[in-house]
């Protein structure tokens, strides 16, 4: 006996977003965590519309979701720990920012030679970057300085129709936005403390 498809009932929204998304255009899309403006990193220019959808500086570095621990390697240099992180806590709430490889614009790190990058645990997200068939940006569905927003209507009222289109997945069941651990420098830190608590990530010798 095989378990109900969870993405059936969205099935006609899905293809909708992974045809925007494909053809260069913006979607926001539910997370574990909170929504998300999504763009494929195959297109710069719709990468650069979510900065000014967002009305956030260029210079701030934009996250990015992959699907899977094979594309978290086509954007970013692994090393043990983020390998062992990575198999601990995602897909969920954690964020690693790790050196980029050259598949990463800059326009997405801001001109830095780093990448924040995640696996959502997010049916139908993980579901659109699979069949977009490559890493999507992951920031906030929110105008910048105002609140991350964890349903729909909220996307509406803060974005309105300045995307393609806005996913409704229902309610995100995190709520909050991920914790973020940087793994460029010689020892880990946490920068930003969020899904994952800082506790749970003590056994790994973080500042």
């Amino acid at each position: 006996m095989t378990s109900a498809d969870p993405t059936k009932p969205f099935s006609r929204d899905l293809n909708k977003a992974i045809d925007v998304i494909r053809n260069g255009g913006v979607a926001a899309l539910p997370t574990d965590t909170v929504y998300c403006l999504a763009a494929s990193l195959e297109h710069v220019d719709a990468i650069g519309r979510i900065f000014d959808i967002k009305g956030r500086a260029t210079t701030k570095a934009l996250p990015v979701l992959v699907a899977d621990s094979i594309q978290m390697r086509q954007v970013a240099e692994m090393n043990p720990l983020a390998e062992l992180l990575t198999r601990r806590f995602m897909p969920g709430g954690l964020t690693l920012i790790l050196p980029k490889k050259p598949l990463v614009p800059g326009i997405v790190t801001g001109g830095r030679e780093s990448v924040a990058v995640r696996i959502p645990g997010h049916t139908l997200t993980l579901y659109v970057i699979k069949a977009v068939g490559a890493p999507l940006t992951g920031t906030s569905a929110n105008v910048s300085g105002r609140g991350s927003v964890c349903n729909a209507d909220e996307v509406r009222a803060q974005i309105g129709n300045r995307v393609d289109m806005v996913l409704d997945g229902g309610r995100c069941p995190g709520g909050v936005e991920s914790t973020i651990v940087d793994l460029t420098g010689p020892y880990p830190v946490i920068v930003r403390e969020g899904a994952v608590p800082r506790a749970e990530l003590e056994a790994y010798y973080f500042k």
